[in-house]
């Protein structure tokens, strides 16, 4: 099995707790590169997860031909810019959600990867998930019946004011740090875009979303409803995963979390009875990045699709134009 040799533009947080625990389990990905514009930072990354190469800013990273591939976790108003220049570098791109903040600007990267003959997806490691996959081969098989209604939530902590999430400027905000995820599950169970989208929110003073519901409609009446919020006990690490579906023959519930890994279950009922059931679900972010290193290596499709991603790209667009994020 050939390694993929992975780049990483910048120190984010996630990247740290998440993502390289994740593609150091990898089968086929070689953690080769890591870049930041604080030095100390990149050194202490390099140490601790013993990365060879380091470079104190991101231009020198993609200047680097050893690096194949490279992942994203900048803030969301930096994920264009940076996919954008490591593309024209040649290099493949796994960027964090949001990819791009309106769909017209992840077109515009869809076509730049086409251009430079590399490989783009959006990272939403959870789709990898062997959970998700179990439900949704059972909502397609009809195991509940025609789908009338589903409910997805995400509910995090509060965050200091000074946080990315709590800012403008930053493209912070519920719905773009947790509403995503919302939007993509229910885009992922139903198979198509919404024919109808509604939503309301209450802001902070900063001018920035912490809690949003909204209300999407599909084709022959069948509704999903979602609630996100940063609203419960500031910074404690608290959150609310919920996910159900309803059919005309039962129901699907699970109370496992966006990218849980372990031992995980999932709840049918139906007039024949309640039946639980349970999957073995690796780490998500491992995942998703071998998953992309056979697509640069084996031809694969990414399962986080060109299509997909601007699918839900234009469902949050009509989010934030209902809630008016952008007067505010």
């Amino acid at each position: 099995m050939r390694k993929v040799k992975w780049g990483i533009l910048g120190t984010a947080g996630i990247a740290k707790s998440c993502t390289i625990p994740g593609m150091l389990k990898a089968r086929n990905c070689e953690l080769y590169a890591i870049a930041g514009r604080n030095p100390e930072k990149v050194k202490d990354y390099q140490e601790t997860f013993g990365i060879g190469k380091g470079y104190g800013s991101y231009e020198e990273l993609l200047q680097d031909p050893e690096v194949e591939a490279v992942y994203i976790p900048l803030p969301n108003t930096l994920h264009c810019e940076w996919t954008m220049k490591a593309m024209e570098a040649g290099k493949h791109v796994l960027c964090e959600k949001p990819l791009a903040p309106s769909k017209a600007q992840a077109a515009e990267l869809f076509e730049a990867a086409e251009k430079n003959g590399v490989i783009l997806m959006e990272a939403y490691a959870y789709l990898h998930s062997p959970l998700v996959h179990a439900i949704k081969e059972e909502v397609d098989n009809g195991a509940i019946g025609e789908i009338l209604y589903m409910e997805s939530a995400f509910i995090t902590s509060e965050h200091e004011q000074n946080n990315i999430r709590m800012r403008k400027e930053t493209l912070g905000g519920c719905v773009y740090d947790l509403g995503c995820y919302n939007t993509s599950q229910i885009l992922w169970m139903f198979g198509e875009e919404p024919e109808n989208v509604q939503a309301v929110s209450d802001f902070s003073e900063q001018g920035v979303d912490v809690y949003t519901t909204g209300i999407l409609t599909f084709s022959q009446g069948r509704r999903a409803a979602f609630n996100c919020g940063m609203t419960l006990k500031t910074d404690a690490g608290k959150r609310i995963d919920r996910f159900q579906m309803h059919g005309t023959q039962g129901w699907i519930r699970s109370d496992a979390r966006f990218n849980q890994e372990g031992s995980l279950s999932y709840t049918i009922c139906t007039e024949a009875g309640e039946t639980v059931k349970t999957v073995d679900v690796p780490d998500n972010y491992s995942l998703e990045v071998e998953q992309l290193g056979r697509c640069i290596t084996d031809g694969e499709r990414p399962l986080v699709s060109r299509e997909f991603t601007l699918r839900n790209a234009r469902t949050l667009d009509q989010i934030l134009d209902a809630i008016g994020y952008c007067e505010k």
